[in-house]
């Protein structure tokens, strides 16, 4: 699959274990191998501040959907 980072960025990011919306992607992480690390993710629409973002790392996400997210946050 073949994803640019504007189209994960249109997307929701909901946890699986308790269905609620945790934010959504601002940025990503890539390694000079050009593998994907992880993704930062914003609490709110902006960022105010480094607590309004934290990282999920490409192990933690589970599904890719049309408009969603899926990550285990556990």
């Amino acid at each position: 699959m073949i994803l640019k980072l504007s189209e994960l960025q249109s997307k929701d990011v909901v946890n699986i274990s308790d269905g609620k919306k945790i934010g959504s992607i601002a940025d990503a992480t890539i390694d000079s191998n050009g593998t994907l690390i992880s993704l930062t993710v914003l609490k709110g629409r902006f960022a105010i501040s480094k607590k309004d973002e934290f990282s999920i790392q490409w192990g933690q996400i589970k599904k890719i959907g049309e408009d969603v997210i899926l990550v285990d946050m556990n």
